[in-house]
């Protein structure tokens, strides 16, 4: 038997491979660069906390606006199309990009190019992050009762350009801006080529209404609701959310004006993170075989809520990098279960949109993130972090005790 199911099994990870995830390694690895490589031009440009935070939120604000077209516009004309048309305008926006800041390669037009970049880029990528899970989570469902196998492999993807990305956009910063972004433009075309081989999914071109940009986070919206098992999960991973993205906002301040750390200490922080999580994915997929989506989800719940608690009491450097690195594995794998029960849950016609109206709800914190570093005090952090981080607990636990006797959970 195993010679006659090892071919079959053998030929469709090949077809995941070229369709699914090497499609969403360029684009992640793109993402992660921009994301993580442009703000540190505003550090480096301004020195200022409060700049540093502002621009964090500037960075989010217009992502989450566009989920009011994405999710219903992949619905409409499906993740191949959008995944490639997307990927190529990140491209032309970060050549133009690299020509403005070798022209200007420092003063107010710099430093505005590099604000609109950041808003640009974020928003292009929303829309290929879109598609590019909605082409997973098809993926997902023929999978069967395997579905976490390939969530697993996509959150893989993600982290390990998370853990890349930082540390190659910091090398080739050395290099000047021009050239990192010039790289990243590589990278966006090579994600758009490659796109064009990832499957059409389903249209349906009736929904949502024109005219109408909110449509489509109106129906995810309706979806979630419809749902309790999603919608509390999502509920407690928001709250979870402003936590890590207090420590995301607040940690170039944290490592360089607290800790006394270089600018490269910061990235240092994100890429251990992204090991870590590299690690908590394995685990927990082998984890899931075993115990269920319930015991894992919580076991990571514990121990998220446990690391940032200690992460805001950090003494050093050094025990702020592990704790970071604790916590981000931990909500890795409360993401690996949000991930399947999505692909198990969703619809696959209201897919797009309710992808769009969850990842917005749980973005939300973000910017908040950014404003609440602006206007904190450096000696203040430490203490909004810790209240983050108490709210943090409380979320994750009365969603966990919600969901323990949901049947969605129990397989």
């Amino acid at each position: 038997m195993s010679e006659a199911v090892t071919p079959r099994h053998a030929h469709h990870a090949a077809g995941l491979l070229c369709t699914i995830y090497l499609p969403r390694t360029a684009d992640a690895l793109a993402f992660a660069m921009s994301t993580y490589g442009i703000p540190l031009l505003v550090l480096a440009t301004t020195s200022s906390a409060a700049l540093t935070g502002a621009a964090f939120a500037l960075e989010w604000i217009p992502r989450l606006a566009a989920f009011g077209w994405a999710g219903s516009i992949v619905d409409r004309r499906g993740a191949a199309l959008v995944f490639h048309i997307t990927s190529l305008g990140r491209a032309l926006a970060l050549a133009a990009g690299a020509v403005m800041l070798h022209l200007h390669p420092s003063g107010t037009v710099a430093s505005a190019t590099v604000m609109v970049l950041a808003a640009t880029t974020g928003v292009l990528t929303e829309f290929s992050y879109i598609a590019a899970e909605t082409a997973g989570a098809a993926a997902g469902r023929r999978a069967g009762t395997r579905a976490y196998r390939v969530q697993a492999v996509l959150l893989g993807i993600d982290q390990t350009s998370t853990l890349a990305g930082p540390a190659l956009a910091g090398v080739l910063l050395l290099a000047g801006p021009p050239p990192m972004l010039a790289v990243i433009t590589v990278i966006s075309l090579l994600a758009a080529l490659l796109a064009l081989r990832t499957p059409p999914s389903p249209v349906f071109p009736a929904r949502p209404p024109k005219g109408k940009s909110g449509a489509g986070l109106l129906t995810g919206w309706r979806t979630i609701r419809s749902l309790p098992a999603l919608g509390w999960l999502v509920t407690g991973l928001t709250l979870s959310n402003l936590a890590t993205g207090l420590l995301q906002a607040a940690g170039p301040v944290i490592v360089v004006q607290h800790f006394g750390q270089s600018t490269t200490a910061v990235g240092l922080v994100w890429s251990a993170a992204a090991a870590a999580t590299l690690v908590a994915v394995t685990v927990c997929r082998f984890s899931l075989d075993r115990l269920g989506l319930w015991p894992v989800g919580a076991a990571c719940a514990a121990l998220a809520s446990l690391a940032c608690l200690a992460a805001a009491q950090a003494p050093d450097y050094l025990s702020y990098l592990v704790l970071v690195a604790v916590l981000m594995a931990a909500d890795g794998g409360m993401t690996v279960v949000l991930r399947t029960l999505r692909s198990r849950l969703i619809p696959p016609e209201q897919f797009g949109s309710t992808l769009s109206a969850t990842i917005l709800i749980l973005l939300l914190p973000f910017p908040v993130a950014g404003v609440l570093t602006a206007l904190t005090p450096p000696d203040a952090l430490g203490h909004v972090i810790t209240a983050c981080a108490a709210l943090q607990a409380l979320g994750l636990f009365y969603a966990f005790a919600r969901l323990r006797t949901d049947p969605a959970l129990r397989t």
